[in-house]
């Protein structure tokens, strides 16, 4: 049974529709994902659900009560991390903590089994009297959000939680999620990185202010109908040029020291050597790959691009 419920939540701000009816269920120890680029609604989108925005249509629910409805009862059981999160700069690591405990009216006998296990799970422990403002940008990261789960809520919404912290913390505060969502939180975090969808159950992938699509990653690669090839070439934009004069080439873009070239599913590798040898373009290397979620975004921008140019 869900413990995160959406339904046709719509939002605009003037001419812009921000939010335009996204439905959302999330279960207890399920990790959802918000993906998309700047501007797709995922921001606008967990400030509906937290109560932050009133939506214009459509409602959210935690746990059976609406948000619009009862919001001091529903924002005692989920924790909200945004964007720009303040912690309390002069304050030390402990002594964040324990405003937070404060704040959220955790009784006195149960915080020292909670700061045990929050220092566990963030290993802050060590700097415990290191003022907040003193720590790294991974380790600002996980203190914000020890200090939204010391009140153990039943979900957490986080707000592109590892924007500007570095890859180690980005892992780290990954394997805090999945111990929390271990012990039946459940989670919606949004990102714009493409390679955190796959670290989620299930994802929402975003742009214009609704879901593409929401299936788990798995799923959602699987049925991606395109193939891709990565083609190494000496001359990438000329091969570009070359390949996109093709019908059976949907689109190629430069990925690293490869050129990454979508084609329709019938196409082989040896289809596009035969049409850069055609070219004079010598080739040292064409090979299929498995499809990412940039690859799925960008076929569906692509496809946005065509429908607003046949519109036009």
């Amino acid at each position: 049974m869900a413990l995160l419920e959406a339904r046709d939540l719509h939002k605009q701000f003037g001419d812009v529709r921000a939010v335009a009816g996204i439905d959302l269920d999330v279960e207890p120890g399920e990790i959802f994902g918000l993906v998309g680029p700047d501007g797709a609604g995922k921001t606008t989108t967990l400030r509906l659900l937290v109560g932050v925005l009133d939506a214009d249509q459509g409602h959210a629910s935690l746990d059976g009560l609406r948000v619009d409805e009862d919001p001091d009862k529903v924002r005692e059981r989920l924790g909200y991390m945004p964007q720009q999160y303040s912690l309390y700069a002069d304050l030390t690591v402990a002594e964040n903590l324990r405003f937070f405990a404060d704040m959220h009216f955790v009784a006195r006998a149960d915080r020292k089994e909670r700061l045990a296990r929050l220092y566990r799970f963030s290993r802050l422990e060590p700097y415990a009297r290191r003022r907040a403002g003193q720590l790294s940008g991974g380790m600002y990261k996980k203190l914000a959000l020890s200090c939204n789960m010391i009140h153990s809520p039943r979900l957490l919404l986080l707000d592109e939680p590892t924007t500007g912290v570095d890859p180690l913390s980005r892992r780290e505060l990954w394997e805090i999620l999945y111990a929390f969502a271990a012990e039946g939180v459940a989670i919606v975090v949004s990102t714009p990185y493409m390679d955190e969808a796959e670290r989620c159950h299930r994802v929402g992938l975003m742009s214009g202010g609704r879901f593409l699509e929401t299936d788990s990653p798995k799923e959602i690669l699987a049925s991606f109908p395109e193939k891709i090839f990565e083609v190494l070439v000496p001359e990438t934009q000329t091969a570009r040029e070359t390949l996109e004069t093709q019908e059976s080439v949907l689109r190629s873009y430069p990925s690293g020291q490869v050129l990454k070239v979508a084609c329709v599913p019938s196409v082989g590798a040896e289809d596009i050597e035969r049409f850069l040898t055609r070219a004079g373009i010598a080739t040292s290397s064409v090979e299929p790959t498995t499809p990412t979620f940039e690859d799925v975004f960008l076929s569906w921008e692509s496809e946005k691009r065509d429908e607003t140019a046949s519109s036009a």
